[in-house]
């Protein structure tokens, strides 16, 4: 190791533990907690801070290091430090986008700071101290991970957002906010289904919004005219299917289009449904009516499950992800998914079917679509046209937040649903924080372009859209 490398490391863990040894006197105090406790509690994490460190990032570097943090670099090893390249820019080089992001936070905190009244204070300073040093922290051990990364990030970036959230927001880590996040996570996780599918495939499906709202509307329509409930979403569900096979059936014969196809599929839907729902109607945009008492338990908040507390929405996601994951992981049909998307020409050879499996991906979409817009029913109590407009962007962002490329070939559902959950504690934190829905909208879009914009980078992408 390098004596600026050491040196380096040497100070971040310094600052860091007496950052986080600050910062708990802070709490302490403004808890009114007993002064000796204060003085204990703080003296304690520092120390604790350090000795981590020490034994668990310095050490990985090089394990021949036995100084102590407070040590000098052993003299024995000469260097020629004139030749040598300072360590810090050397590191902000290598890891640009990195740094990048994290100056993004902090210009969000500032921007937050701004624009929430009573929102800067010393409790919510000191927590964003905390959080940039658990960033932090999970980076310098990202770099020694080497399976799986993509879920140790993820999982890193939730933790993060739940300490920052917890100690932010009184109530956060509440027992019904707990449950509200897993319900609005679990719409927006049914609704990723099918948009997982089609990326592993290099292609996106923007008719999911508009679906999402068509089926909303016309279960609604079709209960108020007196069609069993049952019927009612069998009937829903086929129409998913259906538009998903026109979409995967036009797409890949346009593949070239096939993201204005499928929009252009999307608009079709939406206005179909509206011209039959607004005969003989006064409005077109919502419908009224009475939502049946097993669709109100299904997806409401008070919703319960064999008589305990759970809305059943929770369950039909958690379901849902596990026999996804597991058939996309172990089954014949989900490597040669994995397959096609990652190389059309060698799967080509293997004799998969790149259109079945490509009209495949966008039934399943339509399919999971409509789903999600019946199950919003019992949510709202009422068609609405637009129930389903904000997941044209939340759909796509949760594939990319949770890792799965846009490139095709790479994910799956589990990292998906990674990306749900942190979409909806951030969305969760943001309203906790007082935004209004503008400022959330912007903050939301200035963390996940820049992420879109890397996929998108690669003229790969292109020829496989």
């Amino acid at each position: 190791m390098k004596r600026s490398a050491f040196l380096f490391f040497k100070g971040l863990g310094l600052l860091f533990a007496i950052l986080c040894g600050i910062g708990t006197a802070v709490l302490g105090w403004y808890d009114s907690a007993d002064w000796m406790n204060i003085v204990t509690y703080s003296i304690a994490v520092t120390g604790l801070i350090l000795w981590g460190w020490y034994h668990f990032s310095v050490r990985w570097i090089n394990s021949d290091l036995k100084q102590n943090i407070f040590s000098k670099f052993p003299k024995e090893e000469k260097l020629d430090e004139e030749d040598e390249e300072n360590f810090f820019f050397k590191t902000v080089r290598d890891n640009k986008w990195k740094t990048i992001a994290f100056i993004l936070l902090i210009l969000i905190f500032i921007f937050v700071s701004f624009i929430a009244e009573g929102f800067f204070s010393g409790r919510t300073l000191v927590s964003f101290l905390i959080f940039l040093g658990f960033i932090i922290l999970m980076g310098v051990v990202g770099q020694y991970i080497t399976a799986q990364k993509s879920v140790f990030i993820g999982i890193s970036v939730l933790i993060a957002l739940f300490i920052i959230g917890a100690l932010t927001i009184n109530g956060f880590l509440s027992l019904l906010n707990m449950k509200a996040m897993l319900v609005f996570a679990a719409f927006l996780g049914l609704a990723t289904v099918g948009q997982t599918f089609v990326a592993l495939l290099g292609g996106l499906d923007l008719s999911i919004p508009f679906l999402i709202g068509a089926s909303n509307v016309a279960l609604m329509s079709l209960i108020s005219k007196g069609v069993p409930p049952w019927l009612g979403l069998i009937a829903v569900l086929i129409l998913g299917l259906i538009i998903g096979l026109i979409n995967g059936i036009l797409s890949f014969r346009l593949q070239g289009q096939a993201l204005i196809l499928t929009l252009g599929v999307g608009f079709f839907v939406k206005g179909g449904v509206q011209i039959l729902v607004a005969m003989g109607t006064f409005s077109a945009g919502t419908v009224f009516g009475v939502v049946p008492d097993w669709m109100r338990n299904i997806a409401s908040m008070n919703g319960k499950t064999i008589g305990l507390p759970i809305p059943p929405i929770i369950l039909v996601w958690i379901v849902a992800s596990i026999i996804i994951i597991v058939a996309l992981r172990l089954t014949k049909w989900g490597r040669n998914l994995y397959a096609l998307g990652g190389s059309r020409l060698s799967s080509s050879r293997l004799s998969i079917s790149e259109r079945g499996y490509w009209i495949g991906a966008y039934v399943i979409s339509g399919f999971f679509a409509s789903l999600t817009g019946a199950l919003l029913l019992g949510w709202s109590g009422g068609g609405f046209i637009g129930v389903g407009d904000t997941y044209l962007f939340l759909t796509i962002a949760a594939v990319v937040v949770g890792g799965t490329s846009l490139l095709g070939g790479y994910g799956g559902y589990g990292l998906s649903v990674i990306g749900v959950l942190i979409l909806q504690i951030i969305t969760t934190v943001l309203v906790g924080w007082g935004l209004k829905w503008e400022a959330q909208q912007f903050i939301l879009g200035l963390l996940i372009i820049p992420m879109v914009a890397l996929y998108a980078r690669s003229p790969h992408i292109r020829s496989q859209i």
